[in-house]
């Protein structure tokens, strides 16, 4: 396969022109190749100079992340992001980007993976970022309590960035939305949900989860948005037949 052929096979899933002109993300390729064949391909959260040297010492001739390099605005190629894309020309190695859409994806988003792991049961879309509902709400097959959900969506055993146990000892409703989204937890208390989970928490909604006995978990922003990543890995590793390897870079936040 070549960055043609695996533009297309992205595309033909992952709905990416739905979010043209609501995701700032410049999703899809974002920095080619030569055009050289490629035979492995890498998966990783960031597009960091770190990811991008690991990656292109795996042997992969495209990198595949939610986060890319460039986000709406012109950007002057200079420092880290020149550097970046230094590595990247040097080594010959494609760059691909999926924000939003990875996002919001029914089958192999960071949210309705997150959804799966918890037990969501007949997830139904939750939580308006930028216009469109990208993460899922719904009844928990059984009550879980703040312990047992955290270990459902612990990627390789780590720690949330914060736990905040004010409602059930029990919930049985629960909503997602990963990354950085600690504001939709008023979504959550407006739609009388037990449990919320997201990546970042933030100062301002403390005391309204506090006061609303919202159950919320910050499982930390690279920690929810590896889910989506890997599945996506997945998929193409099944139907592409091309090699893949993930490239774990965690930030701990």
């Amino acid at each position: 396969m070549n960055s043609t052929t695996l533009d297309s096979f992205f595309r033909s899933f992952l709905c990416i022109e739905d979010f043209s002109g609501i995701d700032p993300s410049l999703n899809g390729l974002q920095v080619d190749n030569d055009g050289a064949q490629i035979d492995k391909l890498a998966f990783a959260v960031d597009a960091s100079l770190e990811t991008i040297t690991r990656a292109a010492s795996a042997g992969a001739g495209l990198l595949f992340v939610h986060h890319g390099l460039f986000w709406g605005t012109p950007l002057r190629i200079a420092g880290n992001l020149r550097g970046r894309i230094k590595a990247l020309m040097d080594k010959n190695l494609a760059l691909y980007a999926v924000h939003l859409p990875l996002d919001q994806h029914p089958q192999v988003g960071n949210n309705a993976v997150l959804a799966r792991l918890l037990g969501i049961v007949e997830p139904e879309p939750f939580g308006v970022y930028h216009g469109r509902k990208i993460g899922y709400k719904g009844r928990l097959l059984n009550p879980l309590s703040i312990d047992e959900a955290l270990k459902r969506i612990a990627f390789m055993g780590k720690p949330p960035l914060g736990v905040y146990a004010f409602g059930k000892e029990k919930s049985e409703t629960c909503a997602v939305v990963s990354g950085g989204a600690a504001e939709q937890a008023r979504d959550a208390l407006e739609e009388g949900i037990d449990l919320y989970v997201t990546g970042e928490a933030s100062h301002s909604v403390y005391n309204d989860a506090l006061e609303g006995h919202l159950n919320m978990i910050a499982g930390g922003h690279y920690a929810t948005e590896v889910w989506g990543v890997r599945a996506v890995m997945e998929r193409a590793a099944e139907l592409s037949g091309l090699n893949v390897e993930f490239i774990d870079v965690p930030t701990g936040l």
